[in-house]
């Protein structure tokens, strides 16, 4: 729909131009039509350039052109001020009347133009609502996907969208944004270099040609706790929840709400360790039970050995005996192979 526009405006530029050439210079109406022409394709080079997404809905189409003869009425009458202006207005010449009527035309049809394009480009941020009305969806399709917190500061979401396997809208509502923004600036050192590190994160993401990064402005009254909000919001739009947060994880699952965790999709990619298998590791410090050492996988895996205790600071071969993977992570346990160091 939006070249449909493109092609309406150039057809009507070159229209213009020619009526104008003929009006006030009475010159050659091939070179006004083509003046026309390269006016608007000008104005349409400078408006793709300076967008990313083109998605055509008619309500905000309708309001564009609501809006745009609005805009053109007041201006028009601001115009009327001046004296030049007050004497075309006055009964003269037809050519005169001419004019006034093309002025009006040119400045009612330039003003629709630019408030049909900027707000179809801007629909995302001013959220215009018909009811009882749902318009297909153009661009990237599918369910939006709302970004929270622990998963803009985990950072493996920049390199999730880096695989292009996510094609519908990353939406990160303004509440997340502003959450971020204070553990940015947060006293504790440790929290400021988070939330800085999840700002580097969403620039990251936002630059990123491959999907498509929308801020998205709601107000919940009522409702102070981020994670409540987050499920509301998913609920409301239908859309699926990103997170690493154990506990939303949890919230959504029992409100009805589809969340993706993104410690269970790099479960889901590590390699699979089956009891009998052995392997090598590090023993880093003491384990929780009494013999036990813990290491860790280059992955981040964490395994518990037993009868590792003896052994913190070497690398020690194991025997697998078992597994457990939850949305938490990783765990794998052993046992260490006699006569193995």
């Amino acid at each position: 729909m939006i070249w449909g526009i493109r092609f309406i405006f150039i057809v009507m530029s070159g229209i213009i131009g020619w009526r104008l050439t003929d009006i006030l210079f009475h010159g050659d109406q091939a070179f006004g039509i083509l003046g026309g022409v390269s006016t608007s394709l000008f104005f349409i080079a400078v408006e793709i350039g300076f967008t990313k997404k083109y998605v055509a809905i008619v309500s905000t189409v309708m309001f564009g052109l609501i809006f745009g003869f609005v805009l053109s009425s007041g201006f028009l009458n601001a115009l009327m001020l001046l004296p030049w202006m007050k004497q075309l207005a006055q009964e003269g010449p037809a050519q005169n009347r001419d004019l006034l009527n093309w002025i009006e035309f040119c400045l009612t049809f330039l003003f629709s133009y630019i408030a049909v394009v900027v707000i179809i480009q801007c629909k995302d941020d001013y959220k215009f609502v018909v009811p009882f009305i749902e318009f297909a969806r153009h661009g990237r399709s599918g369910r939006p996907m709302i970004v929270d917190t622990s998963a803009i500061i985990d950072g493996r979401v920049a390199d999730v969208v880096d695989t292009r396997i996510i094609d519908c809208p990353l939406l990160v509502p303004r509440f997340v944004l502003q959450e971020l923004l204070a553990v940015a600036d947060s006293s504790d050192k440790l929290k400021r270099n988070r939330g800085r590190r999840g700002l580097d994160v969403l620039n990251r993401i936002r630059k990123n040609n491959l999907v498509d990064v929308q801020i998205h402005d709601v107000r919940m009254e009522g409702v102070e706790e981020v994670d409540v909000k987050l499920v509301r919001l998913a609920k409301t739009l239908d859309g699926r929840l990103l997170t690493t947060d154990l506990n939303l994880n949890k919230l959504a699952q029992l409100q009805g709400v589809e969340v993706i965790n993104l410690n269970d999709i790099a479960n889901a990619l590590k390699p699979v360790v089956l009891p009998g298998e052995s392997m090598e590791v590090k023993i880093i410090k003491p384990g929780e039970e009494r013999g036990q050492g813990i290491g860790y996988l280059d992955d981040g895996t964490m395994v518990v050995v037993d009868g590792g205790y003896e052994k913190i600071g070497q690398k020690v071969h194991l025997s697998v005996t078992s597994v457990l993977q939850t949305s938490a992570g990783r765990m794998i346990f052993g046992t260490c192979r006699v006569g193995a160091t």
